[in-house]
């Protein structure tokens, strides 16, 4: 981060210096909320949670360097004491962003894959400049800041991830970082029980380009030329539009798109200044849409077509339980896609899964296991999703379901056993630990097994002790309270 004066700090975000020694220390970095972080020159931000009080930190993260703690109330050790410790946070991020001068800020949302295209922007731009980009999926008001902190003098480009829970959390994350490029991804179904429509989900998406600056001081919308409610975002931006997808009229296109033998898509890319051929590293076909996004990011960075190309060749994942692909010495394949799940994503991974299976082809003997769980947060539409779901699974000839949890996972096997007559194709578990009993059985080499549902009904589990299961020396981890408590990623 820029380094600040401690006084600086306490007129930034209205505060009141409690134990500060004499003379008041500089802030050097990072900014953190789990004690575990904090090194010398830090500042410790005390977030209460559900399950632990990161007050309770606060000596150790001091202890271990942090010249302070951002509080909400005296806590023994040099503190900055706030009536609201994470609006505190977003302060503290408005003023440093502001102090950088030469940083392009370019915000990201949509209801799905935003964290792989982040992901994908991010490898893009560090090939040209210093780039400081959200880590995982932490795109809100407490994550958004954090990641902003991050940022220096020679920061040239700050990629962040805006989520949404509601309306208005978008428009007051670009208050905090005042982005100059805004992408918007696409429109679905995720998180439609909190919003009630697609239309409500993007009057919320849109909120990022209509923080855009006018065309004629350098804002720039990146728009989802195939998805109508995105496309229609250009009326409501000063800001210049710049269209990708396959679209006729998309200045960022692909023709030609196809999956390799081993589920790796490949395309033909346009842009404005030239063409090439990209073949990607990641998984299902669903990726093309996110590379044409990063793709336009970087042709605004100044990047040739040939150059974005080869950036996409060599980009892999970089957040966790994302197509997660683990080959197992036995030659089993695990695809770990755990970290969340809506209809769109849960579609797509599905379809990579028949592509890697070859399950859509019949070229390979390995069978296909799609091991998946609820979609939360669907409200209404819940049973109609995850019935169609179970269908899909039929019809792109998966060779087995294991559906895992309550009730919403029933509805998942009654779909496919609706659809095709399924017997023991499909099969309900009550829980992670009897998914992994039943597959740790019946595996065998060349399977390969999909492992996908939303974040809370905590599948990683079954993902991560399959692939530890037969690989020598493999060993799990939990990590403990230290004053974080479990900072969750809006939809």
């Amino acid at each position: 981060m820029i380094p600040l004066p401690l006084a600086e700090l306490v007129t930034v975000v209205r505060g009141e210096p409690h134990d500060i020694p004499q003379p008041p220390p500089r802030i050097t970095g990072p900014v953190v909320i789990d004690s575990r972080q904090a090194r010398p020159g830090a500042l410790f931000a005390a977030l209460p949670g559900e399950r632990v009080d990161g007050h309770d930190y606060a000596a150790a993260a001091v202890a271990a360097g942090a010249v302070a703690v951002l509080a909400a109330r005296p806590v023994g050790v040099p503190a900055v004491v706030v009536e609201d410790v994470t609006a505190a946070l977003g302060a503290l991020a408005r003023h440093t962003v502001g102090l950088l001068k030469d940083t392009t800020v370019v915000g990201l949302t949509g209801s799905a894959g935003k964290t792989s295209t982040k992901d994908l922007i991010a490898q893009l731009l560090t090939r040209t400049a210093p780039t400081v980009f959200t880590p995982d999926s932490l795109n809100n008001e407490i994550g958004l800041p954090l990641t902003a902190l991050r940022a220096e003098e020679s920061t040239r480009y700050l990629v962040l991830e805006m989520g949404a829970r509601g309306v208005g959390h978008i428009r007051y994350l670009t208050t905090l970082t005042p982005p100059r490029i805004g992408l918007v991804l696409n429109v679905g179904t995720a998180h439609i029980g909190e919003f009630g429509s697609r239309e409500a989900i993007a009057a919320a998406k849109g909120e990022l380009v209509e923080a855009l600056p006018p065309a004629d001081e350098g804002g720039v919308a990146v728009l989802n030329a195939d998805d109508p409610l995105v496309r229609a975002m250009s009326a409501r931006t000063r800001a210049r539009t710049l269209l990708f997808g396959e679209a006729p009229d998309a200045a960022i296109r692909a023709d030609a798109v196809r999956l390799t033998e081993d589920g790796h898509p490949a395309f033909r890319l346009h842009t404005p200044t030239g063409s090439a051929e990209a073949t990607m590293r990641l998984y299902g076909e669903h990726h093309v849409p996110n590379a044409l996004a990063a793709a336009a990011v970087a042709h605004e960075a100044g990047m040739a077509a040939a150059e974005i190309a080869d950036g996409l060749a060599s980009a892999g994942p970089l957040s966790k339980w994302r197509m997660e692909v683990t080959r197992r010495p036995d030659g089993v394949t695990i695809v770990n896609d755990a970290y969340n799940a809506n209809p769109e994503s849960m579609r797509a991974a599905l379809r990579a899964l028949a592509a890697m299976g070859g399950a859509a082809h019949g070229e390979r003997p390995g069978r296909t296991w799609a091991v998946l769980g609820e979609m939360a947060e669907l409200g209404d539409q819940a049973r109609a999703e995850h019935d169609a779901i179970g269908r899909l699974a039929v019809r792109l000839n998966v060779s087995r379901l294991v559906s895992v949890g309550g009730q919403e996972a029933a509805w998942l096997d009654a779909g496919a056993k609706n659809e095709g007559s399924w017997g023991e194709e499909s099969v309900h578990v009550s829980d992670a630990s009897a998914a992994v009993t039943l597959l740790r059985e019946e595996l065998r080499p060349g399977d390969v097994v999909l492992v996908k549902a939303s974040r809370a009904v905590g599948l990683e589990q079954v993902a991560l002790q399959l692939a530890e299961h037969g690989a020598d020396g493999a060993h799990g981890a939990a990590a403990g309270a230290h004053g974080v408590d479990g900072e969750v990623a809006a939809p």
